[in-house]
């Protein structure tokens, strides 16, 4: 047996406290009748009085106030077996993780606020499955699409620049993992959707054959452009990435500036009957995409049954409302034929 709310059976404490001063009231008013009255003019005042009944009456309500309060209480006993259809879309995040993508244009860093967003597109998602690849010149599956936030969570949480043996830029890469683990998936009456999250620098050859094999099956392509067109300096870090090192430089010893590039997030957008989006530091960029989602086709995953425990507060309740009713019906006096008998006898 569970509790819905334990807290309410401490109340079951006052039950003893209202039967003590039920009791203690009693024993005032008899020491008071006996201070004013002798006890022949008592019993005559009190001849039809039935003490049986009277606490007959107070057991069965302090019993009645006994089962409220255990229903108060909430008490789940056995279980019931329930069923939930879990629908939604199958969706793909797509994440740069390029050595500019340290870049803090966008404060904290390009890769942080992505990764914030990220985390409340989970948060926002209703049922949808979700998965993560990340790329540089190279892309790896870093979380296959589940429903598990928990475990989606832990995935992204510790994906870092420093994990990629890469620091260029290939969305052909990306693109081709896409297709890879849309194809290893069941195929399902839902809308099939990546974002893509990048600063939009490319260094990789030509995405439009991979790109329109996507669309052939379906697959809507959305981008989300961080950074600035101001831009800012790229931070170079230990191998470990705990230790900040200085700044990236070019071979002429210059320092790097990194700037946002929609071109390419646009084109792609555009040729994956998506849309393209911008995320700053002030301004999430996510929320629009987000409503495009309502407006896609949602499958069925999974018709899930779970044991569940089942309350029975209305059980308690219907007890305590039979004592209830019971010590109103008792009676506390007897009858005019009943006090006659007892007179006779």
């Amino acid at each position: 047996m569970i509790w819905q709310d334990p807290s309410m059976l401490w109340l079951l404490c006052l039950i003893p406290l209202v039967a003590a001063a039920i009791w203690l009231n009693r024993w005032r008013q008899e020491k008071r009748l006996a201070s004013f009255f002798d006890q022949r003019l008592i019993n005559q005042l009190r001849r039809r009085y039935w003490e049986p009944g009277q606490r007959m009456r107070v057991v069965l309500l302090l019993t009645a106030l006994f089962f409220f309060t255990v229903g108060l209480a909430g008490p789940s006993i056995g279980t019931e077996v329930r069923e939930i259809e879990q629908r939604g879309l199958d969706m793909m995040v797509v994440l740069d993780l390029s050595r500019s993508m340290n870049a803090e244009d966008i404060r904290p860093s390009r890769l942080e606020k992505a990764k914030f967003e990220i985390q409340r597109l989970i948060q926002r998602s209703r049922g949808d499955r979700i998965g993560l690849i990340v790329f540089t010149g190279e892309a790896f599956v870093q979380s296959p699409v589940t429903n598990d936030q928990s475990a989606l969570r832990m995935f992204l949480d510790i994906a870092e620049t420093h994990q990629m043996p890469s620091t260029t830029t290939s969305f052909r890469a990306a693109l081709e993992q896409v297709n890879v683990a849309f194809e290893r998936m069941e195929m399902r009456e839902a809308a099939r959707v990546v974002l893509i999250i990048s600063d939009g620098e490319d260094h990789g050859p030509s995405f439009d054959e991979v790109l329109e094999a996507l669309t052939e099956q379906g697959v809507r392509i959305y981008t989300a452009g961080i950074g600035t067109r101001r831009g800012g300096r790229i931070p170079v870090y230990s191998p470990d990435g705990n230790e900040f090192i200085g700044y990236h430089r070019n071979r002429q010893g210059q320092e790097v500036t990194s700037s946002l590039e929609q071109e390419t997030l646009q084109q792609i957008a555009r040729q994956g009957n998506g849309e393209y989006f911008e995320i700053s530091s002030s301004t999430s960029g996510l929320d629009p995409f987000l409503s495009r989602l309502d407006e896609l086709q949602r499958g069925e995953f999974a018709t899930e049954e779970y044991a569940d425990y089942r309350n029975r507060y209305q059980l308690m309740l219907g007890i305590g409302l039979i004592f209830l009713l019971a010590g109103l019906v008792v009676p506390g006096s007897r009858s005019d034929q009943e006090d006659r008998l007892v007179n006779a006898a």
